[in-house]
């Protein structure tokens, strides 16, 4: 690890401190100009003693916009302290976690790895049109049906058309020969660049797609194409579950990755974090909002500063080891649920370095699937499998709960 490390609480706050001391300070300094200021009084008591003890909260209350792309060109001044911490953060996910050249990245924390999924097709579809001066029509999305619903919603926005490829139903792996065949019948109707969006566990089974499947046959193919990494969900679990993994910029085809630090990092939600190689973000570059300072290279412009700061204070009060361990439980407790159903015969799917398994749902019935939350893959009566998620607060004493109460209806 080049840059992640564990400091003390105290450190963290002085870190904290000293980045907001280099921002414009609203109850002091003369800023006519910004159209933004702290949080109100009148709700928001800025004084209250316990914020001196809370950096994120305080960060909260200072209200920082971190409008624009900080790993790039120059940027707003009056929020430069806590736009050097995000850039910290960003360096520790793309160099330390993901495995990129130091100060070969760009990207940005965002408000969720839907927007962040959404700004790689974005990115993709302009640089096919800037430099292949590509229509949308000869744009086409791939990406499996087990696929995050943002990727159908960043093709209607974007205008390009979404290849959506079969799984199987057992292992939820990609259909090699449906993908095949539907790469060929797209390329005979005319399309010819392909944004590829592999998983890094998907939402409801945890499965990780091979990205080699992907560009394995689009370069048989002699296909132009980019390849994006949807880890939103497993972002901060694979790389430490599974160190053999090679789903990270070290796969020089990566282009770029989405992590949500809200999912398993448990930081505020609207924390997502968008992840590129050098070279790319430029083509989504918006020449109008010439009243920023630096460049707008984000789909959502304003966004908050605390958001990096709640990233900043997870990952450093944990540092690299801390992380490990705690991934480490989750895992341990996601075997000891698997073996219960194994002993209960019970039929699931778990992907082997991921904390979800994904019942069938035939073994549910609809009072245990309500009494413990259990999220379906449809709210219909066509579901064909409930989802229980590991967390942090999920002990095995609840999943004994849960398999006492199968074992019950199995005896029934």
């Amino acid at each position: 690890m080049k840059y992640w490390k564990k400091l003390t609480h105290q450190e963290l706050h002085n870190r904290v401190d000293k980045a907001l001391s280099e921002n414009v300070d609203f109850t002091k300094d003369t800023s006519l100009g910004y159209p933004a200021s702290k949080l109100d009084d009148k709700v928001f008591y800025s004084d209250a003693p316990f914020l001196k003890d809370a950096p994120t909260l305080k960060t909260y209350v200072a209200n920082p916009n971190h409008i624009g792309c900080h790993t790039l060109g120059s940027s707003e001044k009056a929020f430069k302290g806590t736009q050097e911490i995000e850039r910290e953060v960003l360096e520790i996910l793309a160099v330390d976690m993901f495995k990129l050249e130091n100060e070969q990245f760009d990207g940005y924390i965002a408000p969720g790895g839907t927007e962040a999924n959404i700004q790689a097709m974005w990115v993709f579809r302009n640089y096919f049109s800037n430099k292949f001066d590509a229509k949308n029509s000869e744009i086409a999305i791939l990406a499996s049906q087990d696929t995050h619903y943002s990727i159908p919603k960043g093709s209607n926005i974007l205008s390009i058309d979404l290849l959506t490829i079969p799984v199987t139903f057992e292992n939820r792996v990609i259909d090699e020969l449906a993908l095949e065949k539907i790469v060929k019948n797209a390329v005979n109707e005319g399309k010819k660049y392909f944004i590829v969006i592999s998983n890094l566990a998907t939402t409801m089974f945890g499965s990780v797609d091979n990205p080699d499947v992907y560009t394995n046959l689009l370069e048989k193919l002699d296909l132009q194409y980019k390849l994006h990494i949807d880890g939103a969900y497993g972002g901060f679990v694979y790389p430490f579950s599974n160190k053999e993994s090679t789903i990270n910029f070290s796969n020089p085809k990566i282009c770029s990755i989405t992590i949500d630090a809200h999912k398993m990092l448990q930081a505020p939600y609207g924390t997502g974090v968008y992840l590129c190689r050098k070279g790319l973000i430029e083509n989504v570059l918006t020449k109008e909002a010439e009243y920023v300072e630096g460049m707008d290279l984000t789909l959502c412009g304003s966004r908050s500063g605390a958001n990096a700061i709640a990233v900043f204070m997870i990952l450093f009060t944990y540092g690299p080891y801390g992380w490990y361990e705690k991934i480490s439980i989750l895992m341990m407790r996601t075997k000891w649920l698997c073996k219960q159903l194994d002993q209960l015969n019970i039929k699931y799917f778990r992907e082997e370095n991921m904390n979800i398994v994904t019942i069938h749902s035939e073994f549910i019935p609809e009072d245990i699937a309500l009494k413990y939350d259990l999220v379906p893959e449809q709210h219909n009566d066509k579901n064909k499998w409930y989802k229980v998620v590991i967390m942090d607060h999920v002990e095995i004493d609840n999943l004994m709960q849960l398999i006492n109460a199968l074992k019950k209806q199995i005896q029934i």
